[in-house]
């Protein structure tokens, strides 16, 4: 088929040079576009097989093997589907209300919200870390917890405006280059939203299950939806829902008011078919805390809004132990 192709092919050109009549009208110039055509789409055919054939291979491969961080034992994954509902404030005091459940456990804490980290404020740490002999990056500690974010490696005030390439490249220093020791737990505070770093951490390590974090408000539990569902697509078990900023009592009258709707992330969970690990108030001392440093959970341990993180932290530890029976 080709050769007779190649020979009509040859024929147009001839006919093409000494006269364009033939070219416009001309049977035979008809026939060899025809076969020109016919020989385009079979090309294309093939190629689309071949690039089926290929496709097929890679899928058959699997994702990357997930390489476990070196003396972790459990990881933690606190998300949100969007930002603004809490998430860090809710990860640093899980993270602190672990290790008051347990005092035996270690409990560490990674920041891999690259572009906003808020772990050195909220747990009072400045500084760069440390290397050691072989050039990993120790661990700042405070209140008992140890502590790996970017904010650790770059100014205060610098704004990190990076692309793809330099955020993986990033992630994977603090994922694979830092000396946590022997750690029970590790909660990694995850930036908000289903992009590339959120794939490049479920896709690298083994994950022990994720914390959902929303408040009650409609378009936040939207997005809370979209997250868990990431999750479930990516088979990192998904421990339940954290409902945020649920109700706000009034420091004067002591009247609660539910700012952002009543029991829409109880709804979600149920939609879902997962548990309402938690439902954590909307205070002022939670928010105070968190600023100056000093979270809830060490600077008012007997307070009902560290009570709220440590019920969670309960929660968590519950939900684990069923996905190991």
């Amino acid at each position: 088929m080709a050769h007779f192709t190649c020979g009509r092919l040859s024929c147009f050109m001839k006919t093409r040079a000494t006269t364009s009549v033939v070219f416009r009208a001309g049977p035979q110039i008809k026939a060899a576009f025809a076969c020109c055509l016919h020989l385009t789409r079979w090309h294309r055919a093939m190629d689309a097989k071949a690039l089926a054939e290929r496709q097929k291979q890679q899928m058959a491969r699997g994702l990357p093997k997930r390489k476990a961080i070196a003396g972790v034992r459990q990881v933690l994954l606190v998300a949100s589907g969007k930002g603004g509902v809490g998430k860090s404030t809710t990860a640093v005091n899980l993270a602190l209300a672990l290790m008051a459940n347990q005092p035996s456990k270690a409990v560490g804490l990674l920041d891999a919200d690259v572009y906003g980290p808020s772990v050195p404020k909220m747990m009072n740490l400045k500084g760069n870390p440390q290397l050691t002999d072989d050039n990993r990056m120790l661990p700042l500690t405070n209140y008992g917890v140890p502590c790996m974010s970017m904010g650790f490696l770059v100014d205060d005030d610098a704004p990190i405006v990076w692309r793809g390439l330099m955020v993986m490249s990033a992630l994977d220093k603090l994922l694979r280059q830092v000396e946590w020791g022997s750690l029970d737990y590790l909660v990694v505070d995850m930036p908000p939203g289903t992009g590339d770093v959120q794939l490049t951490i479920t896709q690298s390590i083994p994950i022990a299950g994720a914390v959902i974090v929303t408040t009650p408000q409609d378009i936040a539990l939207l997005d809370a939806g979209r997250g868990a569902q990431m999750f479930r697509k990516v088979n990192v078990p998904v421990l339940g829902l954290v409902q945020n900023m649920s109700t706000f009592e009034c420091p004067k009258c002591g009247q609660q008011t539910a700012i952002f709707g009543s029991d829409g992330a109880r709804r979600l969970a149920d939609s879902l078919g997962v548990a309402l690990l938690g439902d954590i108030p909307l205070h002022v001392q939670i928010r105070q805390t968190s600023d100056r440093g000093e979270p809830v959970v060490v600077s008012s341990p007997g307070s009902p809004e560290a009570l709220s993180y440590l019920n969670l932290a309960s929660a968590v530890v519950r939900r684990l132990d069923e996905l190991a029976a």
